[in-house]
């Protein structure tokens, strides 16, 4: 059996595999995110990306942020062997959004911004608000849990090799001009 440290270092990359996965099938392939979730609207890339290039003398960080930020220096990172660690989502679902950000290296969420719940305007009001923050609380990391299983289910697959990466490849040269 694996020593838990070194069964961590041995598969943390599939976090940031996902993540960058995750772009590319934002950016090319919804139909497949959408199975993850009926009921899902939309999801879409926020404002920040954090990439990793794990060099042969250390590592290389670069974070990109902002409204109006551009990806061009994300996806030039990515052709250079960069992987995304950290992803900022807009999710919606129905007439509700979510913001968070997911690091890749533990599948961990930050700055989760749930939607906005219905006034208490009496007592009994309590039980329905509570139930419906779980609800609002749950919805993100069941949509987390069914996008990661589809990703193992592709990368375990033999189309990870002869489709998914040639296809990301081409999605990168492709925005490369």
């Amino acid at each position: 059996m694996l020593d838990i440290a070194v069964a961590y270092n041995r598969y943390r990359f599939l976090g940031n595999e996902f993540l960058t996965w995750l772009w590319y099938a934002i950016e090319n392939d919804m139909e497949t995110i959408r199975g993850c979730d009926p009921d899902m609207l939309d999801l879409d890339v926020g404002n920040r990306m954090v990439l990793e290039n794990r060099l042969a003398n250390g590592k290389e960080n670069i974070t990109i942020k902002g409204d109006a930020a551009g990806w061009e220096e994300a996806l030039l990172s990515l052709t250079k062997g960069a992987l995304i660690t950290d992803l900022h989502l807009i999710y919606k679902s129905g007439s509700v959004q979510w913001q968070f950000a997911i690091k890749g290296e533990g599948l961990t969420f930050s700055g989760l911004k749930l939607p906005e719940t219905g006034p208490m305007e009496t007592s009994e009001d309590m039980e329905g608000i509570i139930l419906e923050k779980i609800y609002l609380y749950e919805k993100p990391f069941e949509l987390l849990d069914s996008l990661y299983k589809t990703f193992i289910k592709l990368r375990l697959s033999d189309d990870w090799s002869s489709q998914s990466i040639p296809a990301i490849k081409n999605w990168l040269q492709s925005l490369k001009g």
